[in-house]
């Protein structure tokens, strides 16, 4: 599924990675922001308890009215065990303690500098000798005559792993929503980017000859593009339909001319009118030929244009088996999912029909016809063998006869244009004609043509 979306140069691709990418940094932002957001909150969460502690410490103090009565204590069961980092101390000046929490064993309370806050407090962070990271708040109480010190420490260090915990369960979660927002993107570029797979295949349509005209309705984004695929079409048409009429013109203009100086030359006597009359006949050729020429292109040209090649040769078979009864032709009859020819009928029947009636002429008896598709350079090829069992051409020969004009045997009926009506054609629609030596003995000829869409075009064939 994905791999045809990554497709190089697609633009679902590009979309796909640009959300992917955007949302990839949006969401590692936000997981850092999220962190420092609960990091915050945890941080202002402990000092607010160690402000509270400083208070009850403070009020226990001014009711004892001695900071070495029993009565001040926390009841907190952090400051009970050694090494917790929740510590608390009153001190003097001179830093001679007066009571502490059951928790300070083996360590010193820091001593916290620099100047008070407007409620007396100082506050910092420290290191105990344990390693432990602890936030520190200090307060000055004064019980006449003596100012003392209260300190409480909190765990910093538990904070700091819960934030450590926080960040990797969060960029876990938003991996998850990540991996779904990508999935997600990728259904829309899918589903977004559907009506230009349903253009494309409207226009492969038209290519291959199912419509005349890019069909269907489209988003107002391409709409647009398939009404100026359609008024190409249209405008193709046109330009074809007005060359075709203007080469006919010109020929028939030519015609006239050529007719009367054949005419005027044929009844006089001499050399002049023995040039006349040749170069006469050369420019009739011409004209014939080029027509011709312009005729095909103009037909060829044309797109929506399809043809059963397999319902073609079975009927050229046909025609070929009563014109040459003493000649046995065997056709081989693809399956039903043989691609069907792309472009005109008439065009296919006559290369196929020109190469089938050489064979039968020349074979000693026996034609085989045969149709396969092949894979090309450029998709799917038709692939149409004929080869008969009669003396066969050499390289030299082969080269040859495709010439136009070019005849092997004056004394076999024919023009010897055959052939080159044929190469003209496969020329036209960009396919491939070769002369080979045949399994029967004699000649095979293989006629590589351009194909229309598989499957649903190709139909079953009757006998």
């Amino acid at each position: 599924m994905l791999g045809g979306l990554m497709r190089k140069g697609s633009i679902a691709a590009s979309l796909f990675w640009l959300s992917a990418g955007w949302l990839i940094l949006a969401l590692v932002a936000t997981g850092f922001l999220l962190t420092d957001l609960y990091s915050r909150a945890l941080d202002t969460s402990l000092s607010q308890t160690l402000e509270f502690h400083v208070e009850s410490l403070t009020g226990a103090l001014l009711e004892a009215g001695d900071p070495v009565s029993p009565e001040i204590a926390l009841t907190d069961p952090r400051f009970d065990r050694p090494r917790s980092g929740w510590y608390w101390a009153i001190r003097d000046a001179n830093g001679t303690l007066y009571n502490l929490s059951t928790s300070v064993v083996g360590i010193d309370l820091p001593v916290v500098t620099g100047p008070p806050d407007v409620l007396g407090r100082r506050t910092a962070v420290m290191d105990d000798v344990f390693g432990t990271r602890m936030r520190v708040v200090e307060r000055a109480v004064t019980v006449a005559p003596t100012t003392y010190q209260i300190v409480v420490t909190g765990n910093l260090s538990e904070i700091l792993e819960l934030v450590d915990d926080f960040r990797g369960q969060a960029f876990i979660v938003l991996g998850a929503v990540c991996v779904m927002l990508a999935v997600m993107s990728f259904i829309v570029a899918r589903f977004a980017l559907r009506p230009i797979s349903r253009l494309s295949k409207a226009i492969e349509n038209v290519r291959s000859g199912d419509t005349g005209v890019v069909a269907g309705t489209y988003p107002r984004e391409i709409a647009p593009l398939a009404e100026e695929v359609n008024e190409l079409l249209r405008s193709n048409a046109q330009i074809i339909e007005r060359a075709r009429n203007q080469v006919g013109n010109l020929a028939h203009g030519l015609k006239t001319p050529i007719a009367v100086l054949r005419n005027e030359a044929g009844a006089k006597k001499g050399a002049l009118a023995d040039v006349v009359l040749a170069e006469s006949d050369k420019m009739s050729t011409m004209v014939a030929t080029y027509l011709e020429r312009a005729r095909l292109a103009a037909r060829t040209s044309v797109v929506g244009k399809r043809a059963d090649a397999t319902m073609v040769m079975l009927r050229l078979t046909r025609v070929m088996s009563k014109i040459h009864p003493d000649v046995t032709v065997a056709f081989q009859r693809p399956d039903a999912s043989l691609p069907w020819f792309r472009g005109d009928e008439a065009d296919l029947e006559e290369m196929a029909g020109n190469l089938l009636d050489n064979a039968c002429k020349w074979s000693k008896g026996q034609v085989g016809v045969r149709l396969d598709a092949e894979r090309g350079d450029t998709g799917t090829i038709l692939l149409i063998r004929i080869d008969d069992n009669g003396a066969g051409l050499s390289e030299e020969d082969a080269q040859k006869v495709l010439r136009r004009g070019v005849r092997l045997d004056e004394k076999t009926p024919g023009s010897g244009l055959g052939l080159d009506i044929v190469k003209e054609l496969v020329d036209v629609y960009g396919g491939s004609l070769e002369l080979k030596r045949s399994a029967l003995g004699g000649l095979l000829v293989e006629l590589r043509l351009p194909t229309a869409r598989l499957g649903s075009m190709a139909k079953p064939v009757a006998s």
